[in-house]
């Protein structure tokens, strides 16, 4: 058994090793930290990751194929443009709002005006902010078509994977979560159970339980981030139409988004769609709406 902590180019020489008969078993660094002595050299993280490999409860990471990478690769990139989209359409309001322009909430509102001001239609401020502005436009107006060709291609992808196909038809879950859930997990059969996947993702409660009192706290945050947000982005929107119209949902989302607050709900309805998720992708079974 060849052991190897899960970072970098990890998977990479993983699947090399592979090809060349090895048994190789990728593990969290964070797993492997407890078992450095002292110091921190190549021979103690060997020493520390032969320990660590021949723990009987040491959880290992699945390997992702080089199409897996491949795909998270657009995921990676789009949402690196989303985020400068982001900072741009903050820096412009910023700058309207120093001249006493207000935009309402919303990317679309930045949208519509960088639109606009590209064609000309400038608002009374001195001309080399207007100048700076316009550059910012420009710039704005080529990230959100570069996101949407980024999106484009996630959806062109999930469509011929089996998996994201089936996702896709669960409520909150779209192509862009699909793809990145399907290339991120590959096999849901590594985790045991659904809660081991919620738990995996992050979105668990964190336990503080002593001397046989348990104390559960805040989601731990743990594991993929970039699954994680998409999620709760998605149980948001899912949220939202449910409000709109709850004669459409279930009865548990119905209570749950009654009783809880706002972003406590969506927090748990996260939780449940990912037990949700990890039930369709090990039995490979479409989803089933619950009972009104």
């Amino acid at each position: 058994i060849i052991g190897m902590e899960a970072c970098g180019s990890s998977h990479h020489w993983g699947r090399q090793l592979r090809k060349l008969g090895h048994d190789v078993k990728l593990m969290p660094a964070g797993y492997v930290k407890p078992y450095v002595k002292r110091g921190k050299n190549d021979a103690v993280d060997a020493e520390a990751i032969c320990e660590a490999v021949r723990r009987p409860t040491m959880r290992f990471v699945e390997i992702k194929t080089e199409d897996q990478q491949a795909i998270l690769s657009i995921h990676r990139t789009r949402d690196l443009a989303v985020r400068q989209r982001t900072q741009l359409a903050n820096m412009i309001r910023s700058l309207l709002r120093e001249f006493g322009h207000i935009f309402p909430i919303g990317i679309e509102a930045v949208t519509a005006f960088a639109k606009r001001h590209l064609d000309g239609d400038h608002p009374d401020m001195p001309e080399i902010a207007n100048g700076m502005l316009g550059i910012q436009c420009y710039q704005f107006i080529g990230l959100n078509e570069r996101i949407e060709g980024y999106s484009k291609m996630i959806e062109q992808h999930a469509l011929l994977k089996t998996n994201a196909r089936r996702l896709v038809r669960m409520p909150g879950i779209g192509p862009i979560t699909a793809s990145a859930i399907v290339a991120t997990i590959g096999d849901a059969k590594q985790f045991r159970t659904g809660r081991d996947l919620a738990a995996w993702l992050g979105l668990t409660p964190l336990n503080k339980s002593s001397g046989g009192k348990e104390r559960l706290g805040k989601i731990t945050k743990q594991g993929d981030r970039y699954i994680r947000k998409l999620l709760v982005v998605g149980m948001t929107s899912r949220a939202v139409m449910a409000k709109r119209s709850p004669e459409k949902v279930d009865l548990w989302t119905a209570k749950i988004i009654a009783d809880k607050p706002f972003r406590l709900a969506t927090t748990a309805m996260a939780n449940k769609a990912a037990r949700a998720i990890w039930a369709m992708l090990t039995k490979k079974q479409e989803y089933r709406q619950p009972a009104f």
